[in-house]
């Protein structure tokens, strides 16, 4: 698993190693932690660009979950071609390295592919409008696993993530979700920052339906490269998040600031088609997730 020391990584290695299995994680501990992996896996210390690494951490395996990413829009923006870098070229990587050892690969790719595609659901079949760095990248792994799939009959899944959320986001990180960060300014009785008018909405899904999601997608790889939206379908504008953490927190003040670039107004998914195929969706309302996060960070 690359990224296996980091938010979702480090919650797929526990399910992984509690179903039985081996895992082997390979992670630059960038935004990773060590001390978010439990004992019984193994870990290499490495990056996805090292392509004598990545030799010996595919050595054996039976599978590869690809996490490891830059995963901002706006660093995207800061580090144009370094996190493209990451981003594309390290995926392809993984897919050539996995092509070699005959292996499936199961990768994240991002609701961000979507933009600003003005629908009150985003399903697969809409044609992506990327409008960062970040998104056009994600969406060409995507290409790129199609093409390794065409080619050589890769058998590779790709998950659109929508807004993840749960413990061991980092809320000094610029990688963070906003969730992670309100409530770390919450706790701190600081004023939260919303950019924009605070109506964006987001898909909001909790990581341990998430790690189902992509332990799911591993038993339905296929060298056509399919992709489903992992999500919830249910959208929650910014302004209402907040007032849900104050309700469980109590109340700071609020201060709007100018939109970001490249960040989406609209991003709700359409569960429908991987419900058809992984036979999956998400259990966690937002209200139950939250509270659990809540629990876990005290």
């Amino acid at each position: 698993m690359t990224g296996g020391a980091g938010f979702i990584g480090s919650h797929l290695t526990e399910q992984l190693l509690e179903n039985g299995h081996e895992v082997t994680v390979l992670d630059n501990l960038s935004y990773g932690k060590k001390e978010n992996l439990p004992h019984k896996c193994e870990f290499i210390y490495g990056d996805i660009l090292d392509k004598t690494v990545l030799k010996k951490a595919f050595k054996g395996v039976d599978g590869c979950f690809h996490l490891a990413a830059v995963a901002s829009v706006q660093q995207s923006v800061k580090d144009w071609v370094n996190t493209h870098r990451v981003n594309l070229t390290g995926t392809i990587n993984i897919f050539e390295e996995a092509e070699k050892q005959n292996i499936p690969v199961v990768y994240a790719s991002s609701a961000a592919v979507y933009g600003n595609i003005s629908k009150s659901f985003l399903t697969e079949d809409l044609l992506p409008q990327p409008i960062s760095g970040y998104a056009a990248d994600k969406y060409a792994c995507e290409l790129q696993a199609k093409a390794f799939g065409a080619i050589f009959a890769l058998p590779t899944f790709g998950l659109r993530f929508f807004n993840v959320y749960g413990s061991r986001q980092l809320p000094d990180s610029s990688y963070s979700g906003v969730i992670s960060i309100f409530l770390s300014r919450i706790r701190n009785k600081q004023p939260l920052t919303i950019f924009g008018d605070g109506n964006q909405t987001r898909d909001f899904i909790f990581v341990k339906d998430v790690v189902n999601f992509i332990i799911a997608a591993m038993q339905n790889v296929s060298a056509h490269a399919p992709v489903t939206n992992v999500c919830t379908g249910k959208g929650t504008t910014v302004n209402e998040l907040a007032q849900k953490l104050f309700s469980i927190l109590g109340k700071v003040n609020i201060e709007y600031l100018p939109a970001k670039k490249g960040d989406a107004l609209i991003s709700v998914g359409s569960p429908v088609k991987a419900e058809q195929i992984l036979k999956i969706k998400a259990l966690v309302p937002l209200g139950k997730g939250l509270n659990e996060l809540v629990v876990s960070v005290v």
